[in-house]
């Protein structure tokens, strides 16, 4: 007997996984490989929105679970995936200088902003209007993290690289049966996959598709991130990762010739230098309408959870929103309303999808 089947190894299947294995439950976690939201994902962790200044949802109590929690993957897995970096947004105009300083008002925000602007950052990245430092901030190697953490849920020997059969899934007598695994619980972390889910499929998951260009320059010598109307990302070795687009209609996983244009034609409007494009990724954000994560039990079958709808932001939610949800079900607490997948399910109805087999 299981006490968890987990459904997905991304930044929530792998933040659950840890958790569960902490707290000494037995599990298995099913993985495919057909999402790479969190492969292809740019790993900035970033608590300031710097479109306009503000502090991202609870990007401040997120940053203090997250980084002790990746230290401890570190550890554990015996691999280095933080790097800290601060992020330079480039300024665009006076105004844009003043609405700096005006959010530096807030004391949420400003503790994350320098008050110091910076005239010069890179003779290849010129500005008339400075750059401005964003502190606390870092990249997290989420290829590196996700290739570490499923071969050590593979030498645990709970590791299923094969698709989840959503029809095979059997609920008898208050416990999940499937393909011979029986478990007291389930949950669901199947990123943008959700959307095939037939028991969560109609929560409003939204597919937000996401570029990036892989770019190599001798001449940049850049080392820190830069924010404009791209990201430019140092990886070493003079390679950078240059994006993302947000495309809400195209829901593959293929690169596409049409934001590769557009991220060249921002990158060449950023940088002076020359370069070279070595790479293109794409993958698909499981965002949602409200921007706030997926979490909690289905209205109709107790012992069946999601874990989803990070956006953009996995890296940071990730750990903190996995400890709420499995402290709400081993310590009995309650899942904040504004993460609650409650706030979508209408009261009157009974069932939120599909019917595990031998509950038609």
């Amino acid at each position: 007997m299981l006490d968890y089947i987990i459904v997905g190894a991304g930044l929530s299947g792998i933040a659950v996984s840890e958790k569960l294995i902490d707290s000494g439950k037995n599990i298995r976690v099913f993985e495919n490989n057909s999402q790479s939201s969190s492969t292809v994902a740019g790993g900035i962790y970033n608590p300031v929105i710097l479109k306009r200044f503000t502090l991202a949802w609870e990007a401040d109590e997120q940053l203090k679970t997250a980084i002790p929690f990746y230290h401890s993957l570190e550890e554990k897995l015996k691999i280095s995936i933080i790097r800290e970096m601060p992020i330079y947004r480039k300024f665009h105009s006076v105004e844009e200088q003043n609405n700096w300083f005006e959010a530096m008002d807030k004391p949420s925000v400003a503790a994350f902003l320098s008050p110091n602007l910076l005239s010069e950052l890179n003779p290849n990245i010129p500005s008339d209007f400075s750059f401005g430092m964003v502190k606390d901030t870092g990249v997290i190697n989420t290829e590196l993290l996700l290739k570490a953490y499923r071969k050590y849920l593979k030498d645990l020997g709970v590791f299923i690289s094969e698709d989840f059969q959503y029809d095979m899934l059997q609920l008898k007598n208050g416990q999940f049966n499937y393909k011979g695994f029986q478990a007291k619980r389930i949950i669901f972390c199947d990123g943008f996959g959700m959307t095939r889910n037939p028991f969560f499929n109609n929560l409003p998951l939204n597919g937000n598709k996401g570029e990036y260009l892989i770019i190599k320059s001798e001449v940049l010598k850049l080392d820190v991130a830069v924010k404009s109307s791209v990201f430019i990302l140092p990886l070493g070795n003079d390679l950078y990762k240059v994006g993302a687009t947000y495309n809400n209609k195209d829901k593959t996983s293929v690169p596409t010739a049409e934001a590769k244009e557009y991220l060249l034609e921002k990158l060449h409007a950023l940088i002076t230098c020359g370069f070279e494009m070595v790479g293109q990724v794409a993958g698909i954000r499981p965002a949602t309408a409200d921007r706030k994560p997926l979490v909690g039990e289905h209205s109709e079958y107790k012992g069946m959870f999601c874990c989803n709808g990070f956006g953009s932001r996995g890296v940071l939610i990730a750990p903190t929103v996995a400890r709420k949800l499995i402290d709400s079900i081993e310590n009995e607490t309650a899942i904040p309303k504004d993460i609650d997948i409650r706030r979508f399910v209408k009261k009157e109805s009974k069932n939120l999808g599909a019917s595990p087999r031998g509950m038609n």
